[in-house]
């Protein structure tokens, strides 16, 4: 098939998308595809593979002056590229994208009005599971347990003692709309949260003050309507940040995770409910906390999984004898009964 891969774009987790793109665009090309690399930042412009992976992740995320910047004047620059010649006798676009502007339904979308079949989950499904504020409405309101919280937007007072009355401490301050832990904060005292609060809205308009659930940092990861073996994600200090999840040996990864069968079978049954309660199709990544009486608590849905050398969706379905071109090949497979 000729196939775009999209991969880089606009959100703070440019980076970690060129990363995932590599790996990608390794696999689809040993698969025999006719591959094209598109970076939506250069708009309608032809640009060689070689220049597009010229970044590479850092341990730090991108800085919040940089991200405003790609995300400015740059964002029309993503109508511009689907609308071109780009995507001239494509089959179908693999989204390499992640975070904003790629996993949030707008790419979805662009191409869906382009008429150009894509993989993964719908437009529905990535708008709704890319809100944490809405997901986790939802996910309670079906009865899956995840960490109470309270949803501010910028507009909002708030009285931050409040906050530390009805949660406790320390608290969880996150952005609604950003993923791999950019702007998160875990807060123990007023100054924390006061800052939290702050660099939180500096990447999103709306963001959440959770409870901290103290727990085991579990993964599942769904492919087309299975759940493959548990992770379960171990960082060596602190939790698990940008750092931990794009350094090499700052984390331990056990799969499959050493718990009970019981517990397994319980997070991969919630996990697919998630799935199937966001609207998701062909995969998608759940994630969780495992408490110390053994009960799990649902965190997010990412809809656009990390495809890195260090990303836990290869990982999972590896321990199952599943390689990663496989794992590539079965995405598009997948993706195609979509539009059949």
């Amino acid at each position: 098939m000729n196939i775009a891969l999209l991969t880089g774009g606009l959100s703070a987790e440019r980076e970690v998308s060129l990363s995932s793109g590599r790996g990608i665009l390794k696999a689809l090309r040993s698969l025999g595809h006719n591959v094209i690399v598109i970076d939506p930042i250069y708009g309608d412009k032809r640009v060689d593979e070689d220049v597009i992976f010229q970044d590479v992740v850092s341990k730090d995320y991108p800085a919040l002056e940089k991200i405003k910047k790609l995300q400015g004047s740059n964002a029309r620059r993503m109508l511009d590229c689907v609308n071109s010649d780009l995507f001239d006798n494509i089959d179908m676009a693999f989204l390499g994208l992640h975070g904003k502007f790629g996993e949030d339904g707008k790419i979805q979308t662009l191409l869906e009005l382009r008429g150009i079949k894509y993989t993964g989950s719908g437009i529905t499904a990535s708008t709704f599971a890319m809100d944490k504020d809405i997901a986790k409405t939802v996910f309670k309101e079906n009865g899956i347990s995840t960490p109470e919280w309270i949803a501010l937007k910028r507009e909002d007072e708030y009285n931050i003692k409040e906050f530390l009355r009805i949660f406790g401490k320390p608290l969880v301050i996150k952005p609604n709309d950003e993923g791999s832990t950019v702007g998160l904060t875990i807060a123990s005292d007023e100054k924390e949260l006061e800052k939290g609060i702050k660099l939180a809205f500096s990447y999103s308009d709306k963001i959440l003050v959770e409870k901290h659930v103290k727990g085991r940092e579990l993964t599942v990861s769904i492919v087309d309507g299975k759940a493959y073996p548990v992770v379960e994600i171990k960082p060596k200090e602190g939790f698990y940040d940008y750092e931990h999840k794009y350094t090499k040996g700052k984390t331990e990864y056990v799969c499959p995770a050493v718990i009970s069968a019981a517990v397994s079978d319980k997070a991969k049954e919630i996990a697919l409910n998630a799935f199937e309660l966001s609207g998701c199709d062909v995969y998608a990544r759940v994630d969780f906390l495992l408490t110390a009486d053994d009960e799990l608590s649902c965190l997010e849905v990412n809809t656009l999984p990390g495809m890195t050398e260090l990303s836990l969706v290869p990982m999972s379905v590896r321990a199952e004898g599943m390689e990663f071109n496989v794992l590539i090949d079965t995405i598009i497979k997948a993706s195609l009964k979509k539009y059949v």
